[in-house]
């Protein structure tokens, strides 16, 4: 029997209640919602580096679209233009080399 104790998307119960699955479930707090969040989207760029699948990315991005609705973090979308702007993205696939110090 496999155990878990972690953040699940939000109709995971329903799956699970279809199959038969017994479980329990809470609610997290808003500071226990974030400190998941962070470390789901760790799982998940772990699993894609391990596996580089596109529904890995997907899970990424599904993490990230929650982490934009916590606290402190509904600007990130204008921060990210902003370091574009200043200091470009990364379509050019520019590779430095050397020492750092």
């Amino acid at each position: 029997m496999t155990s878990y104790n972690k953040l699940v998307r939000d109709k995971i119960p329903e799956i699970l209640d279809k199959k038969g699955i017994s479980y329990e479930q809470r609610i997290a707090s808003e500071d226990e919602y974030k400190s998941e969040l962070i470390r789901k989207i760790q799982e998940e760029v772990q699993e894609f580096a391990e596996e580089e699948s596109i529904e890995e990315l997907a899970d990424i991005l599904e993490v990230l679209e929650a982490l934009k609705g916590i606290p402190g973090y509904e600007d990130v979308e204008n921060i990210r233009i902003k370091k574009r702007e200043e200091r470009g993205g990364f379509n050019e696939r520019i590779i430095l080399r050397g020492e750092k110090g």
